[in-house]
């Protein structure tokens, strides 16, 4: 049987058909980010001054859990990936989608005890990954997945090098149904990597000049647009973790912030808009806050005003909306939708 989310969407993406979509991004977080490795490549950088954005602000949090929302991706039609619960034990995952008109659509991978669905296309295609416990330590395996036509469907990137448990998620597809994620291998690195839904297809995210295989930095490949530009992050080094964009022609460019010792990007747009969540501070100082980045442009600081320190973007579409997450005065984690002002 279709699962609702994945036929509501079709039935959006029918209204659609042949127009340009958005890319969506997601946090991984159960991965693991700060593993050393040499870059070892030559790349582009940015780091140009940050400058504060204009956008308009609502809180978005399912009613079934009002203490822990993350939206994780949104469409051209403004659907919404997400999903509520902690992870704590007896706090599973759980994953939905979020309609335009308000309306929560459940999302869970069959039989599972946790799910996150982090990424949606235009064309009724959602990813995700899921999980078979809920542990008091949470650590748990994860499994990717997506959804299409009438089916879920497992991916796991194939190596005999696994980390126990087992972690492996996609994070973001676009509309020609090719998905990004990365797996963890046994030494506790991350392995970003392509996955074409059509040919059922792997390909590794790497930076230029790492061998082939399992070598190079911890990488994550976190969203994917239509050009088949891939944005997500790597380790820089031991102690520096930097976002990046890759274009489809091979150019590899290190995004990161002035002063920041962590810069994450986990969404981008046709437009090579990219959004992500920037760390400054360490320790019980640290803050983070969301940003953008356009070509040209550089980057921007966004802050929900009610998680100014808290903030992660994870999503935009090609209008520039974006979703995320903060933490409030009270400790929740709350959903958040910004609009661009004008």
């Amino acid at each position: 049987m279709m699962n609702t989310a994945s036929r509501v969407l079709r039935k959006i993406s029918l209204r659609r058909a042949g127009a340009a979509a958005a890319a969506s991004g997601a946090l991984a977080v159960t991965a693991a980010l700060v593993l050393a490795g040499p870059a070892g490549a030559s790349t582009l950088h940015s780091a140009s001054p940050l400058h504060s954005g204009g956008y308009q602000f609502r809180t978005v949090d399912n009613a079934r859990d009002l203490t822990f929302n993350q939206l994780l991706g949104v469409n051209n039609e403004s659907v919404i990936a997400g999903y509520f619960g902690s992870g704590a034990q007896n706090h599973p995952n759980k994953g939905y989608v979020l309609l335009l008109g308000g309306a929560y659509i459940n999302e869970n991978f069959p039989h599972s005890v946790q799910t996150q669905v982090t990424g949606l296309n235009d064309r009724g295609v959602t990813v995700g990954f899921w999980s078979n416990s809920n542990t008091a330590n949470m650590v748990n395996a994860n499994f990717g997945f997506y959804t299409i036509g009438d089916h879920f469907h497992t991916v796991n990137f194939p190596t005999g090098d696994n980390a126990s448990p087992q972690v492996d998620q996609l994070l973001g597809v676009n509309d020609h149904d090719v998905a990004v994620g990365f797996y963890t291998n046994g030494q506790g690195s991350n392995r970003g990597y392509e996955y074409n839904i059509y040919t059922r297809t792997f390909t590794r995210v790497l930076v230029p000049g790492a061998p082939g295989g399992q070598a190079g930095p911890s990488l994550t490949a976190a969203a994917i647009n239509n050009y088949g530009d891939v944005a997500g992050f790597y380790n820089k080094t031991s102690a520096q973790v930097d976002a990046f964009l890759k274009l489809r022609d091979g150019q590899f460019i290190t995004l990161a912030v002035p002063g920041a010792s962590m810069t994450q990007a986990f969404g981008v747009n046709d437009r090579d808009e990219v959004v992500g969540a920037y760390t400054v501070g360490s320790g019980s100082s640290a803050q983070m806050h969301g940003f953008t980045w356009r070509p040209g442009h550089g980057f921007s600081t966004v802050d929900d005003p009610h998680g100014v320190g808290t903030t992660t973007i994870n999503g935009v579409n090609d209008a520039g909306e974006l979703v995320g997450f903060y933490t409030d005065g009270a400790g929740n984690t709350d959903g958040m939708i910004a609009t661009p002002r004008g």
